[in-house]
């Protein structure tokens, strides 16, 4: 049984590279290719496929997340979405999961994987490529994060938008010492920004 699918990609490169791969795949069909969220979104309502591979990072406009939120959300039958990406931190993967993602794969997979993982999708099966199910069993076995007062009171500003300078001056302590602090809250949220570090501190509740 043929599956049928949207590809959602900024760069028209990768989009071609896909087409020519998943056009070897006799039981793959491509309805289209999205080259940002909001044009996802729409192709997704109007071509209806089982499953729209998401790129995460898409440039200006909505991001693949919010994009994956509002195609799970389109009213009837919305497609499956499987994120497509080279991101695996635990902030991408808690908000592609959270939005409603069916599986989440990395662009280094095999062609056979990524064929296998489009078919699951199809059918509402979750397919994760093996670092992301690492991250995600480890995230299940693993307490909250343990942040120290002060990490809290950072990751408070950071939360608010406030630069190194700002935090120091807010704070009454050294620009040198925030980045130490922001280096361990990183660490020990499994982030490598700041915007992850905030969105990880929301979902585990971390912030007021």
């Amino acid at each position: 049984m043929t599956t049928t699918i949207l590809l959602c990609d900024d760069h028209v490169v990768v989009r071609a590279g896909l087409l020519a791969l998943l056009g070897s795949e006799p039981d793959i069909e491509v309805l289209g290719e999205a080259g940002s969220g909001e044009e996802a979104v729409a192709l997704a309502a109007k071509l209806r496929p089982d499953v729209v591979l998401m790129d995460l990072q898409l440039g200006e406009g909505i991001d693949g997340v919010e994009a994956t939120r509002r195609i799970t959300a389109l009213p009837g039958r919305p497609p499956h979405v499987l994120v497509l990406t080279t991101y695996d931190t635990d902030a991408d993967i808690n908000r592609a999961i959270g939005a409603g993602a069916t599986g989440y794969l990395l662009k280094a997979e095999r062609p056979e994987e990524l064929f296998a993982a489009i078919h699951a999708a199809a059918r509402g099966r979750t397919t994760l490529s093996p670092p992301v199910a690492s991250r995600v069993m480890a995230q299940m076995r693993g307490s909250r994060p343990t942040l120290t007062e002060r990490e809290l009171d950072i990751l408070g500003q950071l939360a608010h938008g406030l630069g190194n300078r700002e935090i120091a001056r807010a704070l009454f302590i050294s620009e040198a010492t925030v980045k130490t602090h922001l280096g361990r809250i990183y660490d020990k949220l499994g982030v490598d920004t700041r915007a992850g570090a905030v969105a990880v501190a929301k979902e585990q509740r971390l912030l007021p």
